[in-house]
């Protein structure tokens, strides 16, 4: 074989129809060789070929006559100088990091590190054993695909409903689907999977990293497993354990014929290669110190504001570029929707501090394509100053913790919290209102992957994660919760009932405040992680959904599907703008508004005073020219005002239904503490008995004849 000089663009490995473009960037590297072998197995490649050309830093050749299924490699040579940030090993077959799929998994091995592992002067001593009998090995692909007419859903932000799901975990357990097709992107587009998504309300799926990922050393010797795989190696390949590429693209026009979208938890903040004491896998042996953020002080060490061992180099052109083009691949070649940015803040950082104006989201912002996408952004890394809720710039969501406490806080009954509720679940206006940012910009959520479940939430205080076999000491112990009066499981009735309650006021409280709502997969069912906040290396049954329902389950999944569909036919629940306190469409009534149980607006005294565990909120609907709007289901949205009266007191409280016209009234639409009991009406300036740690929503309406 004899490699033709090629192109240096497009990067990763392009099949033309004749062969094979080449293209892989390094700006130190001496000397790059494309490795090719014949089949996973193979212990060795049969082949070596020297890249013959480099242009503006890439390596490149054309291999005709090469076909898609390819196995390749590189073994990229230059300095091992650990200390100066150079760790080139050409002993080490390295995978593309442009690689459209993966076509073998790695293996752990001593020769999958760089450096002789057990020498007293650790990664200074280069390892010359050859690891090409158990490198994860890149192949190439056929891009084409048929994708008919796949048309996205496009749906506008204020009438999104997420749904965070692990595509095995919601599939693996689930006796409706075909047991071959369980825990992979096929179970995941199986009928059975998007009627239970589609009856629900949802309008978009998040799902968790579904790029291709490597499971830890550590984690591996301890018999676990990254089960979440926040740990990449692949940024353009899928997550082989759940099917090909095709099967990727199958099941997204599948979501999109059933009007839902596809978003995709990504990982760019750090690799799978870890530290300094980590495996090559592809960008350390390509370039380390491009690739990565080294230490100023000593580029043999990487400054980690991940956690994880490492940083990507948003500095690079190349960095940003390698994330760009990720980007644009999984919108233009897999129809994905929008992303979800894991630890957000670290993409933004130019120096150490995090810039909002940084080169990241300058191109970002001015890409056709990734701009146009949804952009959703977890707003904090673990270094100092990464905590960013409500400074990412418009055009961005975030993930807000601040929601998620302040709601944990008030149902856990806790004082001096009513008026930072009030703001939460009024769209969190101060965060989000003087960047010209909507309420949307607001992913109001109050359980995700990363914590307790809802079930867990009302039934553990502590976190209880001994089978991470890491002492129980990983995992937060903040957080937020009240296990009703007996930690773990309980046969109290009165304990289960106050659970069950707890658990339709948070989803109640979720979906009828202004921003987006993110429900965590298996909360409408009451998952459990018993008691494990941190389940991250569970690929078990601690993590997978179970579906085998209880009466309680039904009940609960029967209430997420109503108070969904009331968010979605009541335009004041989803608002497109922040209320402003001012009348509404003329009347003398404001387009929000907030009281006590007498009926009678909120005093400064009232909203200060830490034994407050009550509050009403009156809530106006925007004026839409038709009188509503399209709610995607073939009907239209009601602009009917309507109150949230809420009592997170241990105790019964009577509330005076707030004044209307004589020719108006409310009609209860929603009670936690009697979730079956909706429909009745009430005058105007009548008490309403709100049970203990409840929550009721009512319409007003004009009297019926």
């Amino acid at each position: 074989m004899k490699l033709k000089p090629g192109q240096p663009y497009p990067l990763g490995a392009t099949w033309d129809g004749l062969g094979v473009n080449f293209a892989l960037f390094s700006e130190r590297a001496t000397r790059v060789e494309l490795c090719l072998f014949d089949s996973p197995a193979a212990g060795k490649e049969f082949c070596r070929l020297t890249l013959p050309e480099q242009t503006d830093m890439v390596w490149h050749g054309y291999l005709p006559d090469i076909r898609p299924g390819q196995l390749y490699g590189y073994r990229v040579y230059g300095p091992y100088d650990p200390e100066a940030g150079d760790r080139f090993n050409p002993a080490k077959v390295l995978f593309d990091p442009y690689a459209r799929a993966v076509g073998r998994e790695m293996k752990w091995s001593r020769e999958m590190f760089p450096y002789s592992l057990g020498d007293p002067k650790e990664d200074l001593v280069m390892d010359s054993s050859d690891n090409a009998s158990v490198a994860p090995l890149s192949v190439v692909v056929d891009p084409a695909f048929t994708w008919g007419d796949d048309r996205r859903p496009k749906t506008p932000w204020h009438n999104t409903i997420i749904y965070e799901l692990h595509v095995k975990g919601f599939t693996q357990l689930n006796p409706y689907i075909p047991r071959q097709i369980r825990g992979t992107y096929r179970g995941l587009a199986h009928e059975k999977s998007l009627d239970y998504l589609k009856n629900l309300g949802i309008t978009a799926v998040e799902l968790m990293p579904v790029h291709h990922h490597v499971d830890e050393m550590s984690l591996i010797e301890k018999g676990l497993s990254n089960y979440w795989g926040y740990n990449t190696l692949a940024y353009f390949a899928p997550e082989m354990r759940y099917g090909t590429p095709y099967e990727f693209k199958s099941m997204v026009e599948a979501f999109h014929r059933a009007g839902i979208e596809v978003i995709l938890d990504v990982v760019y903040n750090h690799t799978a290669e870890g530290n300094h004491l980590g495996p090559s896998l592809s960008l350390k042996g390509i370039d380390n110190s491009s690739y990565y953020w080294l230490s100023t002080k000593n580029p043999r060490y990487y400054m980690d504001f991940t956690g994880c061992g490492n940083t990507l180099n948003m500095k690079h052109p190349r960095v940003l570029q390698l994330i760009m083009d990720s980007l644009r691949f999984w919108i233009t070649e897999m129809h994905v929707d929008g992303f979800r940015f894991d630890l957000a803040s670290a993409l933004a950082r130019e120096l150490h501090g995090v810039n909002r104006l940084g080169a990241f989201f300058d191109i970002i912002h001015q890409d056709p394509v990734i701009s146009q996408v949804k952009l959703i952004a977890e707003p904090w890394d673990l270094a100092k100053g990464g905590y960013q809720t409500g400074n990412f710039p418009p055009g961005w969501t975030e993930w807000n913790d601040k929601y998620r406490d302040a709601v944990r806080r008030f149902w856990k009954g806790d004082g001096g919290v009513v008026s930072e509720f009030a703001t939460r679940v009024c769209g969190s206006s101060d965060l989000y209102a003087q960047s010209g940012r909507r309420p949307y910009a607001s992913i109001n959520y109050l359980t995700c992957h990363d914590g307790f479940t809802l079930h867990d939430l009302v039934s553990y205080n502590a976190r209880h994660n001994e089978a991470n076999r890491d002492g129980a000491n990983d995992g937060s112990d903040r957080n937020e919760s009240w296990n009703c009066g007996a930690e773990g499981p309980t046969d109290d009735p009165a304990v289960r009932e106050l659970r069950e309650k707890q658990k339709r006021n948070f989803l109640a409280t979720l979906l009828f405040s202004q921003g987006v709502p993110m429900i965590c997969g298996g909360d409408e069912i009451s998952r459990t992680q018993h008691g494990n906040n941190n389940a991250y290396c569970q690929d078990n049954e601690i993590t997978w959904m179970d579906w085998s329902l209880t009466p309680e389950q039904k009940d609960l999944m029967r209430y997420a599907r109503r108070v969904i569909s009331l968010r979605k036919h009541y335009l004041a629940l989803h608002r497109r703008k922040f209320f402003q306190g001012q009348n509404l469409r003329g009347l003398d009534v404001k387009d929000v508004s907030f009281f006590d149980p007498s009926g009678a607006e909120m005093t400064d005294e009232a909203w200060e005073t830490s034994f407050v565990r009550c509050l009403g909120i009156r809530l106006g609907a925007e004026h839409v020219p038709g009188e509503g709007e399209s709610n995607g289901a073939g009907s239209r949205t009601a602009t009917d005002p309507l109150i949230l009266l809420l009592n997170a007191h241990y105790e019964m409280i009577h509330f005076v239904m707030p004044d209307a016209r004589p020719d108006q009234q409310w009609r209860l639409l929603t009670d936690t503490a009697d979730p079956e009991h909706h429909g009745r009406f009430l005058r105007p300036n009548v008490k309403y008995e709100l049970q203990a740690r409840s929550m009721a929503l009512f319409s007003l309406e004009k009297v019926r004849e």
